[in-house]
């Protein structure tokens, strides 16, 4: 797998643009973006859990019944959520209006909404915009960089990426981006995510493998405990690399299910180390569970904890808090089994590591090491919970004072 540039437009057969409707207060950022394929898409969708869901979402998840689409459309500003009756009609328009540049069924268009909940869509800025959005699309990454910053909130980088594979002796492509900064907490995406790619395979076997690859990637994030009303992750396929159908399992399945994993688990990273108000991306690796589940259990519960968030942002190497969060998790493990590692860097060759607990209990520790491996922008607390089988990687961020600056201030 090989990474590439393009973005959305990197697969063959999409285009991509953005423009400014004026759903945001700024005079210059752009709020509407549109992602279309001149031919008919396989398609998935993974939505939030929250029982308090969107109208964006639960239009979309009506018209990807179908395992169909050809366009998304997405706006930014403004969450069109807890809007009732009217708020559904808005992201119903918002599939028409994206329809009719095309001479599409508008239940070929999926819809996206991010931002301020509980304040009517301005849908007539939309409508009077539509025309300029459709003529903003383009297959290159000019276009790609458009849709990206049309749905960009409170972020602060670029979360995005392409990458090949070769199937059947053919070049595939997948191509995507992300949003989300905060309300970033499993379970399901936690955030908004956009997946292209030219790869044949069937509206069954995607929906499976983009199931697979958002359970491993973005249901473990965590940023701030808060799961969103609007999160979605949405993936379409037009078959246009000419692979063999992918339509049941085998090895060309499981390649394309790998790289699709992988790719979201790099855009996952960057959600993380995006987090509101963060100064450094924080790994919880467990291992030695008694299965996948429960390892992905309590490395969700130390990553998510406020204390151990706090204690990095500190680059205070305050342990105690790491099996405090483990023993709330509701999780099975031995506590006296537990040891514990602060490690620096992404791999193991280049890590440095300080270990702090060894059998639940305490070991003789350089602060002065731990504190240099806390303040790195990239950091891993390593747990060895016993001797099972499971090893999952979570991650998230520390909490800073700019986390509460940025949502005390929210609608201002």
């Amino acid at each position: 797998m090989k990474e590439i540039s393009g973005g959305v437009c990197a697969p063959k057969g999409f285009r991509a643009g953005g423009i400014r409707c004026g759903i945001k207060a700024s005079a210059k950022k752009r709020d509407v973006a549109l992602i279309y394929s001149e031919k008919l898409c396989s398609a998935a969708g993974v939505f939030t859990v929250n029982k308090v869901k969107a109208a964006s979402v639960l239009v979309s998840q009506d018209h990807l019944k179908d395992g169909e689409l050809k366009a998304v459309i997405v706006n930014s500003g403004n969450a069109n959520a807890c809007t009732g009756e009217a708020g559904i009609a808005a992201s119903r328009k918002m599939t028409e209006l994206a329809a009719g540049l095309f001479g599409i069924n508008p239940r070929q268009v999926a819809v996206a909404s991010t931002g301020v909940i509980g304040v009517p869509l301005p849908i007539a800025a939309i409508e009077s915009g539509i025309a300029e959005l459709g003529r903003s699309l383009s297959a290159d990454e000019a276009g790609h960089d458009a849709a990206l910053e049309a749905i960009m909130t409170t972020d602060t980088r670029k979360k995005d990426g392409a990458v090949e594979i070769e199937l059947d002796g053919k070049p595939v492509r997948i191509g995507g981006m992300v949003k989300g900064a905060g309300m970033i907490h499993p379970n399901m995406a936690t955030l908004l995510g956009f997946i292209t790619t030219d790869a044949a395979i069937s509206p069954e076997v995607l929906d499976s493998c983009l199931r697979t690859a958002v359970r491993r990637s973005f249901n473990r994030i965590t940023v701030d405990g808060d799961t969103s009303t609007n999160d979605a992750v949405i993936i379409m396929a037009n078959g246009e690399a000419g692979n063999a159908p992918i339509n049941a399992s085998g090895p060309a399945r499981e390649q394309f299910e790998r790289a699709l994993e992988a790719f979201c688990v790099k855009l996952a990273r960057a959600t993380a180390r995006d987090g509101e108000g963060a100064t450094k991306l924080v790994t919880v690796t467990v291992s030695g569970a008694r299965d996948e589940d429960t390892a992905e259990t309590l490395a969700k519960s130390v990553a998510s904890s406020s204390l151990v968030k706090a204690a990095c942002f500190g680059e205070d190497a305050n342990w105690g808090r790491i099996l405090c969060a483990m023993g709330y998790s509701g999780a099975e493990f031995n506590p006296g089994e537990v040891n514990v590692s602060f490690v620096s860097g992404e791999t193991e060759n280049s890590a440095e590591e300080v270990a702090v607990c060894r059998g639940g209990a305490s070991l003789p520790f350089s602060e002065e090491d731990a504190k240099r491996i806390l303040a790195r922008e990239e950091l891993e607390i390593r747990i060895k919970a016993g001797e099972g089988p499971g090893t999952v990687a979570v991650w998230g961020c520390d909490l800073t004072f700019d986390y509460v600056k940025i949502n005390g201030s929210y609608r201002s």
